[in-house]
């Protein structure tokens, strides 16, 4: 599945929502996200999809076709380049870690973040049991 697609966020959802680590991790989280993958040398957006999370479950899950309007005010948007969403989901690159080091570009609410890094940490746990192709 097309990281970030539609059918990649369904999946991505459903294992998020019965994986009991993400759920004890996440219980005390509340807010939401919209994730977006950068062309790599262009820098331009290729894919981005919304999560909204909520004590430890996922509410609700899709890919964003406009993100000038993408239906939704989120809390936090979360950019990189394709090549360093690769290195997150492979766990070669710590979430946080990259949010840090300005890997991963933040409009949003890095304290609240930083409160969550054993969810932040699991949420890629669970990326390892969905099938991702890149474009």
């Amino acid at each position: 599945m097309l990281f970030l697609s539609q059918a990649w966020a369904d999946a991505y959802m459903k294992e998020m929502n019965q994986y009991k680590a993400y759920e004890e991790a996440a219980k005390t989280w509340e807010g939401d996200f919209i994730f977006v993958a950068l062309d790599d040398k262009t820098k331009e957006i290729v894919k981005a999809a919304y999560f909204d999370l909520w004590h430890g479950k996922c509410r609700k899950a899709f890919e964003v076709k406009d993100l000038k309007n993408p239906g939704v005010k989120p809390e936090n948007v979360i950019q990189a380049p394709i090549a360093t969403w690769k290195k997150v989901l492979s766990k070669e690159l710590d979430p946080i870690q990259g949010l840090m080091a300005g890997k991963l570009k933040l409009a949003g609410n890095m304290t609240k973040i930083m409160r969550a890094v054993k969810a932040a940490q699991e949420m890629v746990n669970i990326t390892t049991k969905v099938k991702t192709e890149y474009a």
